[in-house]
């Protein structure tokens, strides 16, 4: 008998179409901790909506939560349209796929914006360095001097997610490696319980265009060179938290989010605050200056008002579900405002 989750639903409800992605492609193991977090933690996939650009990325929401609406938009423009439906109907939970060249090269305008309005969204990077939809050329995130058979040598600097996300003002900032699942399932789990924008920088390695062990998004690089500022475990507000023995006092950090639930932070071997982002700025430049991929919750901040906070939406009823009647201003009304001075 398969076994069911506190709604009644087995993992197979989660699941979305066979996928079109190469064998091994990094993407298809994000998709898949997508889909155990949300049975994990018992959501009704028509309570969640999905939001995607252009790219292999981008084509990863038909393949988890068949049964959530979703929409593929134009290439960079995923977080207009994600804002646009959310006021909408700002109590669906929404996850946005995207990748490096969606996000980091033609989106980086919107990626900008969506993280300074903080919009109460999961968004994750599939970041492989290259556009893999395309035959593989270089993204903006890409190593300087990294070597392609097809492309030659990238010239230029690359662009860092998480820092861009940092410096734009997000209040949930992580990266991880799609190698190491349950890592990419705890990070997912926590960011679903923020309230405000949550990036994940997931480095997901292309088998087929950007497949060198020397290269930072390769796997071989990846499990070589990772280091988890802290070992990271979520826990929904509905468990009870029962601890058998008496931890080390400063060996655990707990963050409280907004809904109630723990994400729990057992330090390694870097005495690291993920509450303090010009602390989180200089240890992330420190790793990448190392040659580091630093992996975990770099920052998080539970106080800013999210977008939906800010415009105070009703908490009963989202917007698309009042009437023409409600809305149209009686003449009443209309004389007053036509008889304002501007």
């Amino acid at each position: 008998m398969a076994t069911t989750n506190n709604v009644g639903l087995t993992k197979n409800d989660y699941r979305g179409a066979p996928t079109t992605l190469c064998a091994g492609c990094g993407h298809n193991s994000i998709n898949n901790q997508i889909m155990s977090a949300a049975f994990e933690l018992d959501f009704i996939p028509e309570d969640l909506i999905k939001f995607s650009g252009i790219g292999c990325s981008s084509k990863s929401p038909t393949y988890f939560l068949s049964r959530s609406f979703g929409f593929n938009s134009l290439h960079g423009r995923m977080p207009t349209i994600a804002t646009g439906a959310l006021f909408g109907d700002h109590h669906l939970k929404a996850i946005a796929m995207s990748g490096d060249g969606d996000t980091a090269n033609i989106g980086m305008g919107h990626f900008k914006h969506v993280m300074r309005r903080n919009l109460p969204m999961v968004y994750i990077v599939a970041n492989n360095g290259v556009y893999g939809l395309t035959k593989g050329q270089f993204s903006a995130t890409a190593e300087q001097g990294l070597r392609l058979k097809a492309q030659g040598e990238n010239m230029y600097m690359p662009i860092d997610i998480v820092l861009e996300a940092l410096a734009s003002s997000a209040t949930f900032v992580a990266r991880s490696f799609a190698g190491d699942a349950n890592q990419v399932k705890e990070l997912i789990k926590a960011a679903f319980s923020h309230r405000g924008i949550a990036v994940l920088d997931i480095i997901s390695p292309c088998v087929t265009f950007n497949n060198r062990d020397e290269s930072h998004h390769s796997y071989s690089w990846g499990k070589q060179h990772r280091e988890m500022i802290h070992d990271f475990n979520f826990i929904p507000k509905k468990e009870e938290i029962v601890i058998e023995q008496e931890y080390p006092e400063g060996g655990i950090q707990k963050v409280t989010m907004h809904d109630g639930s723990k994400v729990v932070l057992q330090k390694l071997d870097l005495d690291y605050d993920p509450t303090d982002r010009i602390n989180a700025i200089k240890t992330v430049q420190e790793a990448n200056k190392n040659d580091v991929l630093l992996t975990g919750l770099i920052f998080v901040d539970t106080g800013p008002k999210s977008l939906i906070d800010m415009y105070e939406l009703p908490e009963d009823r989202a917007l698309n579900r009042i009437g023409q009647t409600e809305l149209r201003p009686s003449k009443e009304t209309l004389k007053k405002i036509n008889a304002q001075a501007f």
